[in-house]
């Protein structure tokens, strides 16, 4: 009778055991009963009915999933390769469980399909410069997919993007070349600014033949004051003018 007794009573611990679910604070628990979404609970004690109900486990932290690298041809038929990282978190425990069968995976799939759809609709140029903006569009894309799933996607980075040796080369002579021309593009708009001042000076000079004479004197004082062994002297174009008229006068 004793050991019926004890029986009796080690079958019910299992069974209160087994009924008794603990869930920590960033945890919810999926109840079904017979095989029906019953609610979800938590955190903190569980009591199930025993072989009537089941509970899934559900994390509500955010997961952190490392997109493979992908192959992608861009806009301007460059194939690069191309991985992200995507953070994302559940919002929804009962539309996780219910809606898809495993939301890691197909979270997972949906991302490189994405990915790949994405940058495949822009140019090399723009994969390396406007990464925020890929960033953000393939995210709100993600977010909008997975909605339906009870997940929320925080954040997409991408991390890599890998060039062939031949491109890196073809984009390292893309930017010399940049550089080159808008030197040449500076470099001729001085010239043209400079002659623009040369001009003005030359017609303010022309109003007052004074002005040319002290600029001579000024040019000679220059000059003198340099350790040269040989002094060339400029000679003025309005002598010559005048001793040619002193001539033919004569």
């Amino acid at each position: 009778m004793s050991l019926l007794i004890l029986l009796v009573v080690g079958i019910g611990l299992v069974i209160l055991f087994n009924s008794i679910r603990i869930l920590r604070e960033y945890e919810r628990g999926v109840i079904f009963t017979l095989g029906r979404f019953w609610g979800v609970k938590g955190p903190g004690l569980i009591i199930l009915i025993p072989f009537f109900q089941q509970m899934v486990r559900v994390s509500l932290r955010t997961f952190v999933m490392d997109v493979p690298a992908q192959d992608v041809i861009s806009k301007d038929n460059v194939s690069v390769r191309v991985n992200a990282v995507v953070y994302f978190r559940v919002i929804n425990p009962d539309k996780s469980i219910l809606q898809v069968e495993d939301y890691f995976k197909a979270i997972s799939q949906l991302s490189q399909t994405t990915l790949r759809s994405v940058l495949g609709q822009h140019e090399l140029d723009t994969m390396l410069s406007e990464r925020e903006k890929l960033n953000s569009d393939i995210q709100s894309i993600l977010d909008r997919q997975t909605g339906e799933w009870g997940i929320k996607v925080n954040n997409v980075e991408i991390k890599h993007v890998d060039i062939n040796e031949t491109m890196v080369r073809a984009i390292a002579r893309q930017a010399e070349a940049e550089r080159e021309r808008r030197a040449k593009i500076i470099h001729a708009d001085g010239e043209y600014q400079a002659a623009e001042k040369l001009v003005l000076a030359a017609n303010e000079l022309a109003k007052a033949p004074q002005a040319i004479q002290l600029r001579y004197l000024q040019t000679l004082i220059d000059i003198g004051t340099e350790n040269n062994t040989t002094t060339v002297f400029p000679f003025p174009i309005e002598f010559m003018k005048s001793f040619m008229s002193n001539i033919d006068s004569k």
